[in-house]
């Protein structure tokens, strides 16, 4: 498998954590860090980062907040403009591991590995329930028949740790996106799926650190689920 992997990380106020989340990632891969209008240090940080590593290490500072949809896109494009092969997405905090990156880059090939998180640190009981039902939804959501309940059964549906193959970046970099927060990596998911992507999962260990979750977002995501359920019943039109 070729090595030309482009780490994306969106970051919105990140200053106490993004200086080790790209030591971390830039050890495995070179990096785009998306600073998502970043009111705090970030710009900054990053700034000092980019002059130690050079090319290795690409910001796109966005004037506007756009959240996590457009700032994950907008590196996906850069990786497609530069040739990238594949493009791993992971979080700003430290809830993600950057020693996975190795696995990931190692992962027979595939349209989409997604770090299911099977082990997790201080994780809330409603966020574990959450991502389990989000998993079940979305397992049927993206079968091939009505009364197909489990799909391909994936056990992380949610994770935002994940390695894209470079057609499937292509297709997402372009796609006119309906999410507007966490719910992308939902709409990510069905695009690979109703592409005939192949996807499998990678266990990871999850840590549990800041989080912009919240009621807005859950409801967000609940709206993009339901979107999905009707327009496998051919209740809605097909998107796009």
């Amino acid at each position: 498998m070729s090595n030309k992997t482009l780490v994306v990380i969106p970051a919105y106020n990140e200053a106490a954590t993004i200086e080790e989340v790209v030591r971390g990632a830039i050890v495995y891969a070179d990096v785009s860090v998306t600073d998502d209008a970043s009111k705090d240090a970030t710009p900054t940080i990053l700034a000092n980062l980019q002059k130690e590593f050079g090319q290795r290490l690409h910001v796109i500072r966005h004037e506007k907040n756009t959240h996590i949809p457009k700032g994950i896109q907008d590196g996906m494009k850069y990786a497609v403009e530069k040739g990238y092969d594949w493009v791993i997405t992971m979080d700003a905090g430290l809830s993600h591991d950057a020693g996975y990156l190795k696995e990931f880059q190692s992962f027979p090939e595939c349209d989409l590995v997604i770090g299911s998180r099977t082990s997790t640190v201080n994780v809330p009981l409603y966020r574990k329930f959450i991502s389990w039902l989000a998993a079940k939804v979305m397992n049927y959501c993206l079968s091939k028949g009505i009364f197909n309940l489990f799909g391909a059964n994936l056990r992380d549906c949610t994770s935002g740790y994940r390695r894209y193959s470079k057609p499937m970046v292509q297709k997402i970099a372009t796609y006119p996106l309906e999410s507007v927060a966490f719910d992308f990596h939902m709409e990510a998911l069905s695009i690979v799926a109703n592409h005939d992507g192949t996807i499998k999962e990678l266990p990871i260990r999850y840590i549990f650190s800041n989080s912009s979750f919240n009621r807005k977002v859950l409801k967000l995501a609940i709206q993009f689920a339901k979107k999905l359920l009707l327009r496998k019943w051919k209740l809605i039109p097909q998107y796009p």
